[in-house]
């Protein structure tokens, strides 16, 4: 089981002073000469913007858990540079710890958020069609480097998705209670763990995941919608492949990038057999965070378990 607990709540969270965020990027790219930005919508991470169209990414220290790193981040980066090189991502240039900073030197993809970025019905599932392009090619790259460098958390058997679909399931169900949302579904929740884990395959594929390439995480042209790029890798796992592709949370727009994922590329049986249970997964998520998709989720979560025979 992924543990995915922050350990340091309460430590202090200083922005750092322009003097030693520069002092550390031109360890590695001299060149840069000022501060431009401070951006801290990324939650676990503070990015400090610098001219030139680069980043200087830290953890924050109340965010700081065994889940997220940095140093994965730049492995995973890396391994895509050599692999990939032409994938829409950030390219690493440097990283390193000064005291108690850890830092991370990367490119800035431009554009912005698609959760920020109105798109129009029509760009939308070309964005995501593309968006799926990119995560089929993420999950081709070569594998054993990345298991062997022992910085990415494992959940690839079949007994780890069994158990995780379990946990997932079951703390969903316990949130949308304390949401006082109830139970969406006219079965139990031990029911549909039950059928869930039915559809694990014996032999499921395992890839190193992004976790979570979802609107915060897709970068947009915000004039065309175009599809510009996908960033933070920091919270990869090796797992099944499926759960790359259930965080948008409408059903529409996984299907878009479902499209994309496969015109690259057959994922193959294993993967298709636990596909709806990654859906079941974005519905449960999607039905507790937005109360704009809430009822198109529920919706969903019921035409599934209608095929499971539910």
């Amino acid at each position: 089981m992924i543990v995915r607990e922050y350990y340091q709540r309460e430590a202090p969270d200083p922005i750092l002073p322009d003097e030693l965020v520069l002092a550390l990027a031109r360890r590695h790219e001299p060149s840069i000469q000022a501060v431009t930005a401070i951006d801290e919508t990324g939650g676990e991470a503070r990015v400090y913007c610098l001219d030139g169209g680069w980043v200087f990414k830290v953890q924050r220290p109340q965010q700081l858990r065994s889940w997220t790193s940095l140093e994965k981040e730049v492995r995973f980066l890396e391994q895509i540079a050599i692999d990939d090189p032409s994938l829409p991502v950030p390219r690493v240039a440097g990283h390193g710890r000064e005291g108690a900073v850890e830092y991370t030197l990367m490119t800035r993809i431009g554009g912005e958020a698609a959760v920020r970025t109105p798109i129009s019905a029509e760009a939308r599932p070309v964005m995501l069609e593309e968006l799926g392009r990119v995560i089929r090619r993420v999950h081709a790259i070569q594998q054993e480097p990345l298991g062997a460098s022992g910085l990415f958390p494992e959940e690839y058997t079949a007994d780890d998705l069994r158990a995780g679909v379990a946990e997932d399931i079951g703390e969903w169900a316990e949130l949308l209670a304390a949401k006082n949302l109830g139970w969406p579904l006219p079965f139990t929740p031990a029911a549909l763990i039950e059928r869930a884990q039915d559809l694990v395959p014996s032999d499921p594929p395992a890839v190193a995941l992004h976790t979570n390439p979802g609107p915060t995480h897709t970068f947009v042209d915000p004039a065309t919608g175009r599809f510009v790029g996908l960033i933070d890798f920091g919270d990869a796992y090796i797992g099944h492949p499926a759960h790359d592709l259930g965080r948008w949370p409408v059903p529409q727009d996984r299907a878009a990038v479902l499209r994309g994922y496969r015109e690259v590329g057959d994922p193959g049986p294993g993967f298709f057999a636990f596909l709806p249970v990654a859906g079941i997964l974005a519905d449960l998520l999607a039905m507790y965070r937005s109360e704009a998709h809430r009822e198109a989720a529920r919706q969903d979560l019921l035409a599934t378990a209608r095929t499971w025979g539910l």
